[in-house]
């Protein structure tokens, strides 16, 4: 943010003593200029040189009375003296009180300065009042001291006003007060209460350095020109209730030391960078219309956004927030980041936002996230306490329990919230509900097997659509990916053109890297008692690692890949189903063709009769089975070979008399076919399974 570009006038030269000898009040002569025509001060005039001097003033003459000691008396005598006999108000060319002294109540109430009016290191030991004065000129009061009460209320200012250095030792008031043109209060000093509620600054209005002792209200003020605010410092309560900034408003590096209150409007940039807030800091109901910037700031008491309203980007980078911090409802149309910001007291924050980013944050306490349409980043993040991620379904309520507006949201793709990546964090206190992962990036994460998922977390899936590979159809089956396996299959010449090759930061990932990932999702999945989930893992696990070719040997992998074709790991019933079909259909035409007999054989009794009579004994044999001929494929041979099949299937023999092709046909569907329907019912199982 450039600085401001006014400074205050030089200061005038020196002037000569009066030439008023010293005196035991006075041991050093007076400083005061000399009236014109004079060789002393206007408070050291003979009595009827002052009423000389007095009765040729005529309302808008210029005076000049640098270093000059005013009474109460002499001031009001001066003032009547240039008062407008037609408003009763005094008219003052041109004013010049430099060094001026103050001694008693200074009365400029009503006083219209046509001129520059100069109060540069002027001293008020009494209360000076200003009150609806009319500065049509310049006004500095730089390096002034007000000793006791001072009152600016309703006071114009139509040029700048500078009180650079001033120090206010009591009360200040500059309520209701306007300032048309810049206003610097650069490196003031206010002891007292400072009040500037609804004062209008239309130029800059400068508080860089500045100091306040005890509470500064500014509500209801209008900041029309930039407000700066750099390295001021609040030791009692600030507030800005109300007030609204038209143009670029800066708190980088303010200090406040009691509570602070910005219940404001900023209708362009907001800067608190690097600032301190030592007591409670709330900024319900303030609106940022343009970007807010809070990096680097120190939160040392509570925080309060609660209804804020942020139209462009808000940044807390670098923020520490070291006691309880609520940040919502809170509102924001561009980007909310927290990178590098560290939570030690517990966090309740609730964001409508396009995207919020909390890279390398710190989380000390625990910590609960409520949001909408947003888009988070928490790669690097450390999570010493549970976390909880949910999304939330309806608006965010206010405190009176009406919807928080949204309608700075409208065109956002949904209020659906989107994790892009949770690379390099420890997920063993993250708890996500109904969040979409379809994009998270999981490589690299920690304890990703202690992650807990709740609700409607949904993740990517495959293409659905058939492709063609050389000659053969292609179709992925479906399931549950990770974003970084799209990114890997669209990067290989053979894989589908569906896959979302739009992955950032998965350019450097593989088969080799996603596997145990999908071990640990399946382990997550597994004791969140989501099967299907558990199911979807562990088939995306056996893809990693028939793919890589880096850890798994080539047995391995041609294991895998029978797994894989036979029944999809085990998971995927209708291909098991489809291979027991065919193996079945496949024993029929064999039995048929080879297997069965052409005639069942029968059976013969052969034996010996004694010629003598006595015992006799038959031996039973049956033939060996015929091989057919002739007509193979007929109906009774269909039955009969479908007998054998199913019997099969569940390790029964059918009893059916084979040749003895048949018989090794059978005893080899025996051993095929009950495992493939094992496979299938294992597959049912895992699909179904809670």
């Amino acid at each position: 943010m450039p600085r401001p570009s006014y400074e205050p006038p030089s200061p005038p030269p020196y002037w000569s003593h009066c030439g008023h000898g010293t005196t035991p009040e006075d041991p050093i002569g007076c400083h005061g200029v000399h009236v014109p025509g004079h060789t002393a001060c206007l408070a050291h005039l003979a009595d009827a040189d002052r009423d000389a001097y007095l009765a040729a003033l005529a309302p808008g003459f210029d005076i000049d009375h640098r270093g000059t000691t005013f009474t109460d008396a002499l001031l009001n005598d001066l003032l009547d003296a240039l008062g407008d006999p037609a408003t009763a108000r005094p008219r003052i060319g041109s004013a010049r009180f430099e060094r001026a002294t103050f001694q008693g109540h200074t009365r400029f109430e009503s006083v219209i300065f046509q001129g520059d009016a100069s109060f540069d290191l002027a001293v008020f030991q009494g209360k000076a009042w200003f009150g609806s004065a009319v500065f049509q000129g310049k006004a500095w009061f730089g390096s002034a001291i007000f000793q006791d009460q001072a009152g600016f209320r309703s006071a114009t200012f139509e040029r700048s006003a500078g009180f650079r250095s001033a120090v206010f030792e009591c009360d200040a008031g500059f309520e209701s007060a306007v300032f048309k043109g810049n206003a610097p209060f650069n490196s003031a000093t206010f002891h007292g209460g400072t009040g500037f509620r609804s004062t209008m600054f239309q130029g800059h209005a400068g508080f860089r350095s500045a100091i306040f002792e005890r509470g500064a209200w500014f509500n209801s003020a209008t900041f029309q020109g930039d407000a700066w605010f750099w390295s001021a410092t609040f030791q009692g309560s600030a507030e800005f209730e109300s007030a609204t900034f038209k143009h670029d408003a800066s708190f980088e590096s303010a200090i406040f030391r009691g509570d602070a209150g910005f219940g404001a409007t900023f209708e362009r940039d907001a800067g608190f960078g690097s600032a301190t807030f030592q007591g409670s800091a709330g900024f319900g109901s303030t609106t940022f219309q343009g970007d807010a910037g809070f990096g680097s700031a120190t939160f040392q008491g509570n925080v309060w956004f609660g209804s804020a309203t942020f139209q462009g980007d808000a940044s807390f980078e670098q923020a520490v927030f070291e006691r309880l911090a609520s940040l919502g409802p809170l509102i924001c149309v561009g980007r909310v980041s927290f990178s590098g910001a560290v939570f030690s007291g517990p966090v309740t924050l609730s964001v409508a936002a396009r995207r919020l980013e909390c890279r390398r944050t710190r989380w000390s306490s625990t910590a609960e996230m409520r949001l909408r349409y947003a888009t988070v980043d928490f790669s690097y993040a450390v999570f010493e306490y549970p976390l909880t991620i949910t999304a939330e379904a309806n608006p965010f309520l206010l405190p009176d329990g009406r919807p928080a507006t949204e309608q700075a949201l409208v065109g956002a793709p949904g209020a659906t919230v989107r994790v892009a990546s949770l690379r390099g964090v420890d997920a063993a206190h993250l708890v996500l509900a109904d969040v979409d992962l379809s994009g998270c990036l999981f490589t690299g994460t920690v304890h990703l097997d202690q992650l807990r998922m709740e609700g409607a977390c949904s993740f990517d899936k495959v293409p659905l659509r058939t492709h063609w590979r050389r000659w053969h159809p292609l179709q992925f089956t479906p399931r549950r990916t990770l974003a970084e396996e799209h990114h890997w299959r669209a990067s290989q010449s053979t894989a589908g053109r569906s896959w979302n090759v739009a992955v950032f930061g998965a350019e450097h990932v593989g088969p080799a890297q996603l596997a145990p990932v999908y071990r640990a999702l399946r382990k997550a999945f597994e004791d969140g008692k989501n099967e299907p989930g558990a199911a979807d893992s562990y088939y995306g696990e056996m893809e990693m690692r028939r793919h890589d070719r880096t850890g798994t040997t080539r047995a391995e992998r041609g294991l895998l890949h029978g797994y894989w074709l036979l029944s999809g790991y085990g998971l995927r019933a209708s291909r098991a189903m489809g291979w027991l079909a065919a193996a079945m259909l496949v024993t029929i035409v064999l039995l048929m063709g080879f297997g069965l007999p052409k005639d069942s054989p029968k059976q013969e009794a052969t034996g010996s009769v004694p010629l003598g009579g006595g015992k006799v004994t038959f031996e039973i044999d049956k033939a060996d089975p015929q091989n057919p001929t002739g007509d193979r494929f007929t109906g009774e041979r269909f039955d009969k070979a479908l007998t054998v099949t199913l019997n099969s299937v569940v390790f029964r023999s059918s009893g059916q008399d084979l040749t003895t092709r048949g018989t090794y046909i059978e005893m080899f569907s025996r051993v095929t076919e009950p495992l493939l329907l094992g496979l299938a019912v294992l597959a049912v199982r895992n699909r179904v399974k809670r």
